[in-house]
């Protein structure tokens, strides 16, 4: 078992959620039950999925819920993307969140590594 909040994978995914959250109330009313709860719900399954992992018994298992963590990222990129190309958020707000993203995905892609 590791000690969840002695990783700073995540640590910067706990930030993007936050970060994720200020974007997605600044989302038309009408995309409440939409795209700005899927937003959260992935932004949140990232963290989340770290600490599933971290809580396991195995390397192997632990690097499972990287995965799906990662999974997730990708999705929350895609439809951060999908909301700045419809123009529902400027694309000035969601670039950091994009890089933060990219950061966390190279983050997870390398903690796998070593866990193998």
């Amino acid at each position: 078992m590791n000690k969840v909040e002695n990783l700073k994978i995540w640590e910067k995914s706990m930030d993007l959620v936050i970060q994720v959250y200020d974007l997605a109330s600044n989302l038309p009313v009408d995309e409440k039950y939409g795209l700005s709860s899927q937003i959260k719900r992935c932004a949140v399954s990232i963290p989340s999925n770290i600490a599933e992992g971290a809580g396991r018994n195995s390397n192997k298992e632990f690097a499972y819920f990287l995965n799906i963590s990662n999974g997730s990222s990708y999705e929350l990129q895609t439809q951060l993307l999908l909301a700045s190309n419809l123009n529902l958020v400027p694309s000035n707000k969601v670039k950091p969140l994009i890089d933060m993203i990219i950061e966390i995905q190279k983050m997870n892609y390398n903690f796998q590594k070593k866990l193998r």
